[in-house]
């Protein structure tokens, strides 16, 4: 069974897929977010085009485990997506996979839009590879 991991942001999200037996979460893309209907259209595509059977979203809790103001936000667009959509979707606690995507890409010497692009698909495996991850520990 495949995955889709996503790092919804603002302007963004990071896009990440596992492979069919679910051990390993790889960056896939990044999708513009200009319009929400448009990034969801895209979500479906690459759902339909993968033979994906589960979507993991990241939900940034505040460091303090609270819902914040860009956690509710994600709330918001999983609602809008689960409407248009007939497959699994969980949420993953996402504190600091933009940070630590954040580290390996600076390790990397990544600069510039593509290299924010990369930083953002990159998020989304951290996100995907850790919901992965979980499973295997709850078997």
């Amino acid at each position: 069974m495949r995955s889709l991991g996503l790092d919804v942001g603002d302007k963004r999200i990071g896009v990440a897929i596992s492979d069919a037996e679910e051990i390993l979460a790889s960056p896939l893309t990044t999708i513009p977010r200009d319009d929400d209907n448009n990034a969801i259209d895209a979500i479906l595509g690459l759902v339909n085009k993968n033979g994906v059977q589960r979507i993991v979203v990241g939900m940034p809790y505040s460091m303090s485990g609270d819902i914040g103001i860009q956690a509710s936000k994600v709330k918001g667009f999983v609602a809008r997506l689960s409407q248009r959509i007939k497959i699994d979707i969980e949420t993953w606690d996402e504190r600091l996979s933009t940070v630590a995507a954040q580290r390996l890409m600076a390790e990397a010497n990544s600069r510039g839009k593509e290299a924010r692009l990369r930083r953002d698909a990159a998020a989304a495996a951290f996100i995907l590879q850790g919901y992965l991850d979980s499973l295997k520990v709850s078997m």
